[in-house]
């Protein structure tokens, strides 16, 4: 047998609040790598900058990236708490 909802219950949305707040938080996660990514460009177009290989741009910003992607799924997949009902 179907369970029937009563209306205190409401819809049963597959991600719940908290979900959201965590997908909020690894998409800043996201950007703040992107952000991390820009710079690094010659104001001389004939004149090569170095600056564009350092330690942030090629190693930090792609790792941190990478986790905020991984903070997504985890988002996602996160069960919220159930609520204890006396």
């Amino acid at each position: 047998m179907a369970k029937k909802k009563t209306e205190q219950e409401g819809p049963d949305f597959p991600l719940q609040k908290e979900n959201y707040i965590l997908l909020i938080i690894g998409f800043a996660i996201i950007m703040i790598g992107f952000l991390l990514m820009m710079g690094g460009k010659s104001d001389d177009p004939n004149v090569f900058n170095p600056e564009i290989f350092n330690f942030r741009r090629i190693t930090l910003a792609p790792i941190v990236v990478l986790f905020g992607f991984v903070f997504e799924i985890w988002a996602i997949m996160k069960k919220p708490k159930e609520e204890k009902q006396d």
